[in-house]
């Protein structure tokens, strides 16, 4: 299997000294609580994990005010994506270009035509009536991510609502990954979908805990919508154990700490701020982000030369719609931002 995304630390064999910008976490790492659940859950290993989540799904529902009946919970946000594609197997699906590769990757093996919105450079990627028209009798479902990977960007709250009164004319189902709306400063848009969701069947609000709360190798992501049907075929399509115990626990626990998220909502604002003034003083072309990554211009091989400094960013070039001298990064401390510029006052 090729590797498509970020935080490939064990290719490059630097895994003690490698400072990774190419993967978008909390910069601050999980809580001391995240980390005691989870090792609790570890003590559990003796056991199976319980297949339907009953601790984390009521924790979730209570969080969020939804019903234990519309959440999905599985290894990761990807492995609901490939449980969506072959629960509903489209035959002809929209994904915006760029975008996640793993929308395309599940969409293609259950043998669905993909087709592509090319987003346009000048406009830095955002959507607009491009998606709108695209949007056919002939188009079973569309993919869409807002904040979006890799530019960290939302899509307009008045878009949205025209997309998903176009799609729920036209029987048109919706995937929309928020997998990034928790470092938005103001996530209100965010909670505002989940109330789309209560009266819009056609739409499916994809979540992780990985990225807000720092577990990526726990592998944690969830699902809402009001098609209990559809959850429930791809709760019998899902491997009855797949989301561990100690993925289960923890995030059980990170629910809990809503204001650490505020906390950390503020701090990683600030650093991006920070970070967009660095890229101003050094002359570097970026796009104004929403959340906790950035993407900018470089040199072609400006991701060697960073890897020399033992800095690894993410280079976007194998995404749809981008090219070599596209790059992402990270916002993460202060000490690792300042590590990070002072290479690039090196090498640009």
């Amino acid at each position: 299997m090729r590797y498509e995304h970020g935080g490939d630390i064990y290719t490059y064999g630097q895994e003690k000294t490698l400072l990774d910008f190419s993967v978008n976490i909390n910069p601050l790492g999980p809580s001391g609580a995240v980390l005691k659940a989870a090792g609790q859950g570890v003590l559990q290993m003796t056991h199976y994990p319980d297949s339907r989540c009953r601790k984390l799904r009521a924790a979730t529902a209570k969080a969020y005010g939804v019903g234990e009946e519309n959440i999905v919970f599985g290894n990761g946000a990807a492995e609901l994506l490939f449980l969506l594609a072959f629960a509903k197997r489209p035959g002809r699906a929209l994904v915006t270009a760029p975008a996640f590769s793993e929308y395309e990757r599940a969409l293609l093996a259950v043998g669905c035509i993909v087709e592509k919105i090319p987003l346009k450079r000048e406009r830095q990627f955002d959507p607009g009536e491009d998606v709108l028209e695209s949007l056919t009798e002939k188009i079973d479902m569309l993919f869409l991510c807002s904040p979006m990977n890799p530019t960290g960007r939302t899509i307009s709250a008045e878009l949205l609502e025209q997309i998903f009164k176009r799609c729920e004319k036209l029987g048109i189902f919706v995937v929309l990954d928020e997998c990034f709306c928790e470092f938005l400063e103001n996530p209100e848009t965010a909670r505002a979908n989940i109330d789309r969701m209560k009266k819009f069947p056609n739409l499916f609000l994809l979540r992780a805990f990985t990225k807000i709360h720092a577990m990526p190798g726990l592998r944690l992501g969830y699902g809402f919508c009001s098609d209990k049907k559809l959850l429930d075929k791809m709760e019998q399509m899902r491997q009855p154990w797949s989301v561990s115990t100690a993925a289960q626990e923890a995030g059980a626990a990170a629910l809990k700490e809503t204001d650490r998220v505020e906390k950390i909502r503020r701090y990683v604002a600030g650093e991006r701020r920070w970070m967009e003034r660095q890229m101003e003083r050094l002359g570097i072309s970026y796009i104004p982000s929403e959340v906790n990554f950035m993407m900018f211009r470089g040199s072609e091989d400006l991701w060697e030369r960073m890897l020399e400094k033992e800095i690894l960013i993410r280079d976007c070039s194998n995404y749809d719609g981008l090219s070599k001298g596209d790059y992402r990064v990270a916002v993460k401390t202060r000490e690792e931002n300042m590590r990070l510029f002072q290479a690039f006052m090196e090498v640009f």
